[in-house]
């Protein structure tokens, strides 16, 4: 859908990336559960524009209003409708552009949708858009945590060629992640990375990268078969997030490489439940959660909107050299950790009161 992600625990966002302001309303949030603005607002800051110098010029502030549903630091168990405003946008740096479909961007197919495209920033189709699903993601997390201890955690694992090495799924922080402005808790991993990111803002140009994740202290028994498996929902999710191009979980591609002698994940007791000794699954075996951690990654593409110069042709079929203008990520994945795992968050929250109401 345009605006609607979830069943039972939903959120709608709403707003382009120039207009006056940019929210969500998410349904679904238990009564009684102790939310201010402070607990949504740490990811918006992970997630915001003009944080470090590896990301866009554009400068938000991203502070996050709630409107209803929460009072006297209570949610009300109605919507809960928050806003952030824009207030850095600069709607004259797309002028030059407005009747030049950009390369791999959203201008084309959004106009051949609708008949009808934001005139500037992207519109809808800007990772603007986003701002409501790290806000409705902070609370499911919240909602994770306090009912199930659920643990979500996310980092940048590569940029272009250099990847990072040595990461312990079962122990990795968001401390830790957050170490660094790339958010790569392999530091060596991370200074070239750095490098690269800032290679190509240089050259006007830009690169992509991929996301790991993941979620721990899930209970055994979420995800609803057979086509709403939880990975089916958790890959939905991701490839909904903007500038995303791949998804797998566990062993994933690599896994295909392999035999079923070598591949698979055999049990042991763990305490008072069964585990496996190995998680190739990922933490998931007929699309149901099986108690461990899942764990998947995430591939992004390198932003479209590029200041070299680019030969194509403008909406009439006449060839035109396009410089874009505007202030864009050379590479989006540190901003996008905080989207990820608010979509993780999502998904599961969604797929937890499911199971609460089998119960």
């Amino acid at each position: 859908m345009s605006s609607r992600f979830g069943r039972f625990f939903n959120v709608s966002t709403f707003g382009e990336s120039h207009c006056y302001g940019v929210g969500v309303s998410v349904d679904g949030v238990p009564p009684r559960m102790k939310l201010t603005e402070a607990d949504i607002q740490k990811q918006l800051d992970r997630r915001r524009p003009g944080g470090n110098t590896l990301g866009t010029e554009r400068n938000e502030g991203d502070q996050v209003m709630i409107l209803s549903g929460v009072e006297n630091g209570l949610t009300l168990g109605t919507p809960i409708g928050m806003l952030v405003k824009n207030k850095d946008q600069r709607p004259g740096d797309y002028g030059s552009m407005s009747d030049i479909p950009r390369p791999s961007h959203a201008d084309y197919t959004y106009r051949m949708k609708y008949g009808i495209h934001a005139s500037s920033g992207g519109g809808r189709s800007s990772a603007r858009e986003t701002i409501g699903r790290v806000a409705g993601g902070a609370i499911a997390e919240k909602f994770l945590r306090e009912q199930y201890g659920i643990e979500i955690v996310a980092w940048v694992s590569s940029v272009g060629q250099h990847d990072a090495k040595g990461i312990d799924v079962e122990a990795i922080t968001r401390d830790q992640v957050d170490e660094n402005a790339i958010r790569c808790p392999d530091h060596s991993a991370a200074a070239k990375m750095t490098a690269e990111i800032v290679a190509a803002r240089e050259a006007k140009d830009s690169i992509g990268g991929v996301i790991s994740c993941v979620c721990r202290h899930l209970p055994a028994g979420l995800g609803e078969p057979a086509f709403d498996r939880l990975e089916a929902m958790m890959a939905h999710a991701m490839l909904s997030i903007p500038a995303t191009k791949g998804f797998e979980i566990g062993s994933g591609f690599s896994g295909a490489r392999r035999r079923g002698s070598d591949h698979n994940d055999l049990f042991v007791r763990k305490g008072e439940q069964l585990g496996t000794l190995t998680n190739n699954s990922g933490g998931v075996q007929g699309g149901i959660s099986n108690g461990e951690p899942v764990w998947f990654r995430v591939a992004f593409k390198p932003p479209a909107t590029i200041g070299l110069p680019q030969q194509t042709v403008d909406y009439t079929g006449k060839p035109t050299t396009l410089e874009a203008k505007g202030r864009h990520d050379p590479c989006v994945v540190p901003r996008a950790v905080a989207i990820v795992e608010s979509m993780a968050a999502l998904v599961l929250a969604d797929l937890a009161l499911i199971q609460k109401m089998r119960n």
